[in-house]
């Protein structure tokens, strides 16, 4: 039965942070202050924590920074996943994808249309692998964070989800086949 299996330890994931905006402060950051309220209040830890303009090559470097880091488990990026001009965080990460995660994508457009019906495709949402680092790109607004957070990613990141979770797949992100 799917769910989560109490009798399995609850093992920590440590999380970067990353919020684009061109116009909020780190006080102003409703969606970023909420992700770290739903990691904190989960078990997790907030490994680090930061903001950059709407800069493709700021907000790739950051993402890099972060997944060569040891200390740090997953990235969650909130904003810059729409259609203007200056959303451009898909196009900075996606090429630091090893493996895409495409059913975080549609997972997210599915609880999503629950909300927001057809607004859903305004979003650019994407997650994948990189160098053994989850990256989860959110959007902006604090209701699809909590969407996404609440619907996909309290479950994925913890150890005690039945049938399976991202966490218990960690320690073998980095194997590499040989042929």
């Amino acid at each position: 039965m799917p769910g989560i299996d109490q009798s399995r330890v609850f093992i920590p994931v440590r999380i970067a942070l990353l919020t684009m905006s061109d116009t909020r402060t780190a006080e102003e950051d409703k969606s970023g202050n909420l992700l770290v309220e739903l990691i904190t209040k989960a078990g997790h830890e907030v490994g680090a924590r930061a903001l950059v303009k709407d800069d493709l090559m700021a907000i790739r470097a950051k993402v890099e920074k972060w997944i060569d880091d040891p200390a740090i488990d997953c990235v969650i990026t909130t904003g810059g996943t729409g259609f203007t001009g200056r959303d451009v965080t898909p196009e900075a990460i996606r090429p630091l994808f090893e493996k895409e995660m495409d059913g975080f994508s549609a997972l997210f457009h599915m609880i999503s249309y629950q909300k927001v019906a057809t607004s859903t495709i305004q979003s650019r949402a994407c997650a994948g692998v990189a160098r053994g680092t989850y990256i989860f790109c959110l959007p902006g607004s604090p209701g699809a964070c909590r969407d996404a957070w609440d619907g996909i990613l309290q479950y994925q990141l913890d150890a005690r989800h039945l049938p399976c979770n991202l966490v218990e797949i960690m320690p073998r992100l980095q194997e590499h086949g040989d042929g």
